[in-house]
């Protein structure tokens, strides 16, 4: 039994198992509601000539919840299994989800085509129930396969956070070495690049739709250069270009100081990535930054966000630039490429 469990996913299991029958359970009891209303028997098939053939209410019902139950069960146990692709798994769950509905929109549009009828040959399916339950169901099964969640419970992405909180448990100092911030230019640049981009690019658009849209990319990628991702640890300081794009990758060992200061982004070239007078800098603003001089020489300047934040980059690779030297780690070679 232990590995079987070990096999499925409980949560869908336990799902594929319920949703019909509780779904099949409120068919029932709305039905039930609907009971004084209905012709006694009622029909279950419609001919062209006028005809129809009938059943009595228990019969329909009865066999209108085990068709939910038995069709939902079939597709939906189909996404429990483990072993399985998780593409598959994540198809079979909407499509289970799908078919219960649909089953259940079809025969809710049978019952409320013969409400307030004398005799069920009179009665129709009500196409506009049938059309929004189908239009749901379709939608909702669409919506599940999507947001369900087909791979295992555990995965490697959880075994390294584990690690990482044990390391942080019994490395006290690993927080102190460790930042992540995004570094970006302030709201009034933005506001002017839209202003002298995106108002000159709708009256383009009228003359020239497509020189409109190059200006508005345009812009969206001069806006990119204004965002960083600065990322320090003991492994050195990484800068990534809008988040995406690595600009700048130097090891600890390679860190001779760091310390925080007040910079003009003209001084280095101006704003974004610049190489200016032996100087590295990926600047989003004038304002607090860190300076790194390496080892080999060269200098580096790098937005730290606010004074709070720059001091704290600056203190961080202070701390790894003077453990890599703790720990014998051989500097790395002049010249080595930093982007």
């Amino acid at each position: 039994m232990g590995k079987l469990l070990d096999s499925v996913d409980a949560k869908a299991l336990r799902f594929a198992l319920g949703f019909p029958v509780a779904l099949a359970a409120a068919f029932a009891f709305c039905a039930w509601l609907l009971r004084p209303d209905l012709p006694d028997p009622l029909a279950v098939r419609w001919t062209a000539d006028g005809g129809a053939a009938f059943a009595p209410f228990e019969a329909y019902v009865g066999a209108g919840a085990g068709a939910i139950v038995i069709a939902g069960w079939v597709v939906l146990l189909q996404a429990v299994p483990l072993g399985r692709p998780v593409l598959m798994r994540r198809i079979m769950m909407g499509t289970g989800f799908f078919l219960s509905l649909f089953i259940t929109s079809a025969l809710a549009a049978g019952l409320i085509g013969q409400v307030g009828l004398a005799d069920a040959r009179q009665s129709r399916v009500d196409m506009t129930v049938l059309a929004l339950g189908s239009g749901a169901a379709v939608s909702l099964g669409v919506t599940m396969a999507m947001v369900y969640k087909a791979d295992r419970q555990w995965s490697p992405d959880d075994d390294r956070a584990l690690q990482t909180a044990i390391t942080r448990e019994t490395d006290p100092d690993l927080a102190l070495e460790t930042i992540r911030l995004w570094v970006h230019a302030r709201s009034s640049v933005f506001v002017m690049i839209g202003i002298a981009t995106l108002f000159p690019a709708a009256l383009l658009a009228v003359v020239v739709p497509w020189l409109g849209i190059l200006l508005v990319l345009l812009a969206a990628a001069g806006t990119a250069f204004l965002f960083a991702r600065v990322k320090a640890d003991r492994g050195g300081l990484k800068v990534l270009l809008a988040g995406v794009v690595p600009v700048m990758d130097v090891p600890a060992g390679a860190i001779s100081a760091a310390s925080a200061a007040d910079v003009k982004a003209a001084d280095y070239g101006g704003w974004g990535y610049r190489h200016h007078r032996g100087t590295a800098a990926m600047l989003v603003s004038s304002g607090p930054a860190v300076v790194v001089r390496k080892t080999d020489g060269q200098r580096l300047a790098v937005s730290g966000g606010t004074q709070a934040s720059a001091a704290r980059l600056a203190d961080v690779l202070t701390r790894v630039a003077a453990r890599a030297r703790r720990g014998g780690g051989p500097p790395a070679a002049a010249g080595q490429p930093e982007s």
